[in-house]
């Protein structure tokens, strides 16, 4: 079984050890209270911990945007696609690179052959959550003393780099090694095959993202494929207790006591009662709470919730849920979401394996829910689910993977690709008027960024698309 980690009695014992930035361009001054040199072992408590957390952070911000979440105040800026400025996300992202930029080079440096593997892993993962949602980002001068303006590097450039830390980081970890992995990493306890089926995941993951590009490798996509997850047990997550609780328990705790969020979108809720598609998905249910009149009501994006009380006439993220409760994992890829892949990966050129992936990728993600059986092969069955291999399309595929990242970062990959044609995904209401009309396709550079490196800061809108959106 999946080794599952006391992540507070770890932190206790490995926070000591823990640096933040200190060789990175965000910081001007040195902090006299942080250690200038670590142990690998605590860089991978760390990293692990905060790749997951980086996670949700961005998760948080695109979940609005796929209509998972509503807000419930009309024309809240999350809603209606304003340009926000994300300086946390941005701190966030480029302080757990600079710690695996420090744990690539000391593991090298001591022949730690499986550490260095891992955190190249980890640098893929957390370059590509940078790359997917402002593109072209300062890395190949970010992380040393010669520069606190460093230069941008091209979303291009950095998604060849984010392959090439991939193929790296699995031939380490296939390799020999001085020291294991083990209870100081939070995403496997240690366990090297996981970690190999891992990045592979994520190279299948990223090479689909250029699909409809010259670059696209489709033999190797299938071969990463191939030597990914092989069931649910392999998800890459990172399971909080006691005080080091999920951040979604946190916000349904909040919404709980009025700290409002966490409505959820009236699309996610017509697209899983049956409103939309004609089918009632008995995940509905295990993912988000009921109202007061134990009914599923969602939020329209931008209009907020209108005449209704503050909580109780429309459903929310609530305690004690899948992805919301207390020692919740924070899910950063599963099996479910690789069989989804494997269902676009090959649709053209095998609709039987595509469609067999397909619903794979179902099940999958309803076992992870713990939905039972006899459910499963009831949603499975139904016409509109289960519709044959010969009315099979690819709005099937984006609609059901939509479902199973729920709140995940991917999805917002996911819609920018599909173009947001999902059924019944309309604009919010009082959506920003500089997007005229259309869904929003990035972020806005940071204002501390702009002001710290303006000079280097492309000039973008947010309909400038990711290179690989293609239109």
């Amino acid at each position: 079984m999946k080794f599952k980690y006391l992540v507070t009695k770890i932190l206790s014992v490995g926070g000591i050890f823990l640096i933040s930035s200190c060789d990175s361009y965000l910081d001007v001054n040195e902090n006299p209270n942080n250690p200038v040199d670590a142990p690998i072992s605590g860089l991978m408590i760390n990293s692990s911990y905060e790749s997951a957390l980086n996670v949700f952070r961005v998760g948080d911000i695109t979940s609005n945007y796929v209509q998972y979440l509503a807000s419930p105040n009309p024309a809240s800026a999350s809603d209606t696609m304003e340009p926000l400025s994300f300086n946390s996300t941005w701190f966030n992202l480029y302080n757990v690179m600079t710690d695996l930029t420090v744990l690539i080079e000391k593991s090298e440096e001591q022949g730690a052959g499986h550490y260095q593997g891992a955190a190249q892993i980890l640098m893929a993962l957390n370059l590509s959550m940078g790359v997917d949602i402002f593109g072209d980002m300062p890395f190949s001068e970010s992380f040393n003393f010669e520069t606190v303006t460093p230069a941008y590097d091209e979303d291009t450039q950095l998604y060849e780099l984010i392959i090439q830390y991939l193929d790296d980081g699995i031939a380490n970890l296939q390799g020999s090694t001085t020291s294991s992995l083990g209870d100081d990493d939070f995403i496997y306890g240690g366990n090297v095959d996981y970690w190999i089926s891992f990045g592979n995941m994520l190279k299948a993951r990223y090479m689909l993202h250029l699909s409809e590009l010259p670059s696209y490798d489709e033999s190797a996509l299938l071969s990463a494929l191939d030597n990914g997850f092989s069931s649910n047990e392999e998800n890459a997550d990172v399971t909080f207790f006691d005080e080091a609780v999920n951040p979604w328990f946190n916000v349904a705790r909040n919404n709980a006591d009025l700290l409002l969020g966490g409505w959820i979108s009236e699309q996610f809720i017509e697209a899983t009662d049956g409103t939309t598609f004609g089918v009632a998905d008995p995940r509905l249910p295990l993912m988000v709470g009921a109202t007061d009149d134990d009914e599923y009501v969602g939020t329209v994006n931008g209009a907020g919730r209108g005449d209704a009380p503050p909580s109780g006439a429309r459903s929310t993220l609530i305690e004690g849920q899948f992805y919301t409760s207390l020692a919740s994992p924070v899910l950063i890829a599963t099996f479910s979401e690789q069989k989804f892949i494997e269902a676009e990966a090959t649709f053209t050129l095998d609709k039987a394996r595509s469609y067999q992936a397909y619903l794979d990728g179902i099940r999958a993600h309803m076992e992870m829910l713990s939905v039972p059986d006899a459910e499963i092969d009831t949603y499975i069955n139904n016409p509109s689910v289960g519709m044959g291999v010969a009315a099979f399309t690819i709005d099937d595929i984006f609609k059901e993977k939509w479902v199973a990242l729920f709140l995940h970062p991917e999805a917002w990959n996911d819609a920018r690709r599909y173009d947001y044609q999902y059924d019944n995904m309309d604009l919010p209401e009082n959506l920003n008027p500089d997007l005229n009309g259309q869904f929003i396709r990035r972020l806005a550079y940071p204002d501390n960024e702009i002001s710290r490196n303006g000079s280097n800061v492309p000039e973008v809108t947010l309909l400038d698309r990711i290179f690989w959106d293609v239109q």
